[in-house]
């Protein structure tokens, strides 16, 4: 079949209301048409959609849409039905688990009938007999693949179901295919034109450029804080929060609540009436914000989302640019912010194990560049760009954190020429953290059995960092100094033009590693101890540390048992006048307030009155009741004496993740008794060393204490036995 401009035009504009298409759409449908297998790269809000729904009207036959979001399906089916003028609802039909067996019939009458122009399809529900059966009885004017990137393993979304598309459609009867995506390095492009068996596509590939959005990456010090004020910054603004569990997602949803932001949230584990209804509520602009799940995947079609946060570091770069590619689609004003520590880091290792080798090694390259993107002062976009093939010309975007805040710059020669002569004299290829290491001059097994200890190369950059030459190495890789080799699992090489600049003299401007400041011990738990920088009124701050010093010495103890340098720090931002508003301060209970707060509150009430401040109740964040339910459900466990393990258990945490949770319970003044506990894993020797170390300690900081006494005892030990010591000097 062919169709000229003319005819497309007219159809676009009857169909669709749109004068004109955008970029590549009308070479596309052209090319589909005619008979042609395509393969699309777009980015979120490029117009993917129209690539198959127009051709779909237009063809004879029925266009089967292979898509893996439910959610997405509804919308695109009431969309479409919304584009004919006689209401046609048979026009568009999805087939997935949704439907009662009423509803599937009726979506199979009008296929054979040949009502239906286009059918959504879940991939699982694909490979059903009676489906294929079905399909096998209907003219089929072609194939489309939506989230291509689902068939590779190297993609951010990995389906197995994916993987059996091919042989699903060679069943049922051939027909032109289109495959779109609007994520895909050159490594998951390959997969997916190699397992379609599409060889013969044409190709079209779209700049993966955003202009209109902001990118940011903020360090994860108080983040639920920090998003009601950016909220409250933005009102009546939609935007979508990404978290990476389920239970972060209710309690992220429930806080927001609770400081009026208009939020729902949305996962998969929530019946499916109150998911839709929820999903409903976000486009109807009922409510302002959704709170997600990043597996999930929303598929919500909302172009006037004006900011995508993340709560929780995404687990791969493909992933990140997916999810903030939902932000500003109409074109207009987009922010990303993306919270981001080591710790999450060291918990999305922790989901690894178990997994097949190959995956792990896989996951651990991908979470690898996210980190290398997170933690670098170069240009957002330009990384972004980079890292799906595409070359950004411009040294400064002006619309990302590291270019409107431009970071230090050094002359990076003698370094990137050590590297690359550092991989040059190596017969094999190795990974960034590997050659990092040797540079750093950091022993470990692996290093040992390559005798790279031995190299003339280990330590010679050991006044440096190993995130400092992790970052020269990806920086050599954006400009194409290195090589990562995608199908090696990221092994590093040296180019063409890495040789050239190992023999120039030029000067080779790089920029500083960034550091981050390590999130709070409870996953910004609100009342769990943890180190920020003095943010409040510094004068006043002064004052309390004073104070607390003088509180210290009269009782013996150290200041920072009286109050944390955080409860400080919140004191000087909220001024608090009675005992319920100091509560609401970092580690600071009830028994806290009850028993160090007065001289604190006279002083503040005092200093507050002298110098004719204003206080800030306009950034009073209050907690949910929810985390005292929870802090409950613990104080009743250990008060029966259950082992730590088994209550951690019961909650699906871990035992240092318990100990989060107990830890902001003590540091708040509740006490709790864990003697039991204590007594079963060490003897009292071992907790008497502990107990004089904090007695003497300037602080509780547990790196330092790790320091000290990390070789002879865990983490775990250490914690427990210093909230034993709270409990029973400070509380």
């Amino acid at each position: 079949m062919e169709a000229d401009s003319v005819t497309l035009h007219s159809k676009l504009k009857d169909f669709f209301g749109y004068d004109s298409f955008k970029g590549d759409q009308e070479a596309i449908i052209s090319h589909l048409i005619s008979g042609g297998n395509a393969f699309v790269l777009m980015p979120t809000g490029g117009g993917k959609s129209l690539c198959y729904q127009l051709p779909a009207l237009v063809m004879e036959g029925t266009a089967i849409v292979i898509s893996p979001l439910i959610a997405l399906m509804k919308n695109q089916v009431d969309a479409i039905r919304g584009f004919t003028e006689d209401g046609n609802e048979g026009i568009a039909h999805f087939l997935n688990s949704s439907l009662s067996k009423a509803k599937i019939q009726e979506v199979k009458d009008d296929l054979i009938s040949g009502k239906t122009k286009l059918l959504y399809v879940a991939p699982e529900s694909l490979t059903k007999a009676e489906n294929i059966a079905l399909l096998q009885g209907i003219k089929i004017s072609f194939y489309a693949i939506d989230e291509a990137h689902c068939i590779s393993e190297w993609g951010h979304d990995f389906r197995p179901e994916y993987r059996k598309i091919r042989p699903i459609v060679d069943e049922i009867g051939p027909a032109p295919l289109i495959a779109l995506t609007a994520t895909a390095t050159p490594k998951v492009q390959s997969d997916i034109l190699k397992n379609l068996r599409i060889s013969d596509a044409r190709v079209f590939k779209s700049s993966f450029d955003r202009p209109n959005l902001y990118y940011e990456i903020r360090d994860k010090t108080d983040p639920k804080k920090d998003i009601v004020r950016f909220i409250r910054q933005h009102p009546r603004r939609s935007g979508i929060i990404y978290c990476l569990s389920r239970k972060k997602v209710e309690e992220l949803a429930s806080f927001l609540s609770i400081n009026d932001v208009r939020a729902l949230p949305y996962h998969a584990g929530l019946d499916a009436k109150v998911r839709a209804e929820n999903q409903d509520r976000f486009l109807r602009e009922d409510v302002d914000v959704i709170v997600a799940t990043i597996a999930f995947g929303m598929g919500i079609d909302k172009p006037d989302v004006r900011f995508v946060i993340h709560y929780d570091i995404p687990k791969s770069l493909e992933g990140y640019y997916q999810e903030t590619g939902r932000a500003g689609r109409d074109g207009k004003e987009g922010i990303c912010l993306t919270y981001y520590s080591e710790k999450d880091i060291q918990k999305l290792e922790k989901f690894m194990q178990g997994k097949p080798v190959s995956e792990q090694e896989i996951g651990r390259q991908l979470l690898g560049d996210t980190m290398a993107y997170a933690e670098s002062n170069q240009c957002r976009r330009k990384m972004l760009l980079n890292y799906f093939g595409e070359d950004y010309c411009k040294d400064n975007c002006g619309n990302c954190d590291n270019c409107l805040h431009p970071k230090k710059r050094f002359d990076g020669s003698e370094e990137m020429k050590m590297v690359i002569e550092l991989v040059l004299s190596m017969p094999e290829h190795f990974k960034t953290d590997h050659l990092a290491n040797i540079l750093s001059g950091v022993s470990n097994s692996v290093i040992k059995s390559y005798n790279h200890n031995l190299s003339p190369f280990f330590g010679m950059g050991k006044d440096r960092s190993v995130k400092f030459w992790s970052s020269v190495i990806h920086q050599g890789v954006i400009l194409h100094l290195l090589d990562k080799e995608i199908e090696s699992y990221g092994l590093i090489s040296v180019t063409d033009e890495g040789r050239a600049f190992l023999e120039s003299h030029q000067p080779l401007m790089l920029t500083e590693e960034r550091s981050f400041t390590e999130q709070s011990d409870d996953d910004d738990d609100d009342e769990a101890p943890r180190v920020t920088g003095e943010a409040g009124d510094p004068a006043l701050l002064a004052l309390l540390k004073d104070l607390r010093k003088s509180v210290s010495r009269k009782r013996g103890l150290q200041p920072w048992i009286i109050f944390s340098d955080q409860a400080l720090d919140d004191m000087s931002i909220l001024y608090p006048f009675t005992t319920d508003e100091l509560k609401r301060c970092q580690g600071v209970g009830e028994g806290k307030a009850r028993k160090y707060g007065g001289e604190f509150l006279a002083l503040i009430r005092k200093y507050v009155e002298e110098n004719e401040i204003e206080r800030p109740e306009d950034i009073v964040i209050r907690s949910t009741e929810s985390k005292s339910a929870h802090k409950v459900e613990i104080i009743r466990a250990i008060d029966r004496k259950l082992p730590l393990e088994d209550i951690a258990r019961s909650r699906n945490e871990d035992l240092l993740e318990l100990i989060d949770e107990m830890e902001s319970i003590v540091y708040s003044g509740t006490s709790l008794n864990l003697d039991y506990c204590i007594s079963q894993m060490m003897d009292e020797d071992d907790v008497e060393e502990i107990f004089d170390y904090f007695r003497s300690a300037e602080t509780d900081h547990m790196e330092e204490a790790l320091e000290e006494l990390g070789d002879v005892y865990s983490e775990e030990e250490l914690r427990i036995v210093r909230l034993k010591f709270i409990c029973e000097v400070a509380n």
